[in-house]
């Protein structure tokens, strides 16, 4: 079932889980994501970034993902992560994904606010949803998300008041937050700021986002998703599974690729099937209210728009 990130943060937020972000290259990481999601019953985001784009492209990202979550059996959140441009973003909403992210946290607070709230109301009257971030989330060395690393991440921690203010001036429906996380594999263990997830998640209405999830221990993720966070995005760790899944396969020259790939989507539905336990969103794909559940005003909003986008389409080609 092909749904946006409110359909599946909101009951997340309200019941104090959380839903994880796999990011999905390729035809194999998408797979054993969505197998995973099946086998313990969990919602799921799955999607790619910008970043991600040259080791699969974002039309063609898209031939699967989409129609692997309309065909899912369990809520599916189709989501661009780490749009860093304008014109990358629409693309991915033209071509139907249900959520974007458009990250604008290296700009200044001002034009973050600006840039922001211009996509906000575009991918509104898509029907998608839209994430933003505040603060900003460094990069570990070699890390496939990006290359700004940060010599002392607590210059860049999210403040709570701001984002009180930012939320409201841009309209976005999930806020990725800076609380000494990092994109890749930490080197060190990383010290979380649970306080001030604790006082963002009192603070702002919308579900918070921890980016850079890989590696970070089970108590620091359980730790966080008690003190506010809804949405944790993972792809290092499921990335690293597959490729430690293949080379056990491949012992000899007289493998071919066929004989790797099923060991490679078996790692990562085990991999995502951890973490979905771990954040407890298993068992809650019922939860999300879907076109099927209870839509809010809200909602039923932004699917007119959405279907009158579409009618206006049709009548521009004509």
């Amino acid at each position: 079932m092909l749904v946006n990130l409110n359909e599946v943060l909101r009951p997340a937020k309200k019941n104090k889980y959380a839903v994880g972000l796999f990011n999905a290259v390729n035809l194999d990481l998408a797979r054993g994501i969505i197998n995973a999601a099946e086998a313990t019953r969990s919602p799921v985001i799955m999607g790619t970034a910008e970043v991600l784009l040259p080791y699969g492209p974002l039309e063609e990202v898209s031939y699967y993902l989409i129609p692997m979550a309309k065909k899912a059996s369990v809520p599916v959140v189709v989501h661009f992560d780490h749009g860093l441009n304008y014109d990358t973003c629409i693309k991915a909403l033209e071509l139907g994904f249900t959520s974007i992210m458009y990250d604008c946290s290296t700009d200044s607070y001002e034009e973050n606010i600006r840039k922001v709230k211009e996509m906000a109301d575009i991918a509104h009257s898509y029907g998608a949803t839209i994430e933003g971030e505040l603060g900003h989330v460094g990069d570990n060395e070699g890390s496939a998300e990006g290359s700004s690393h940060l010599a002392d991440p607590s210059k860049f921690f999210t403040d709570p008041k701001q984002a009180k203010d930012y939320v409201q001036k841009t309209g976005v429906d999930a806020l990725a937050i800076a609380v000494g996380n990092a994109h890749g594999a930490y080197k060190l263990p990383p010290k979380l700021d649970f306080n001030r997830i604790r006082t963002i998640a009192n603070t702002i209405d919308v579900p918070l986002v921890l980016h850079g999830g890989s590696g970070l221990t089970d108590d620091d993720f359980r730790q966080a998703i008690k003190e506010g966070i809804s949405k944790v995005n993972i792809f290092t760790d499921i990335n690293v599974a597959a490729v430690k899944a293949e080379f056990r396969r491949f012992s000899s020259m007289d493998k071919g690729l066929i004989d790797l790939i099923p060991a490679a989507v078996e790692a990562v539905k085990q991999e995502s099937m951890k973490k979905m336990k771990l954040f407890s969103s298993d068992g809650k794909a019922g939860l999300g209210g879907g076109v099927s559940g209870n839509m809010s005003a809200d909602d039923i909003d932004r699917l007119t728009r959405l279907v009158t986008a579409e009618v206006l389409k049709y009548y521009n080609k004509k």
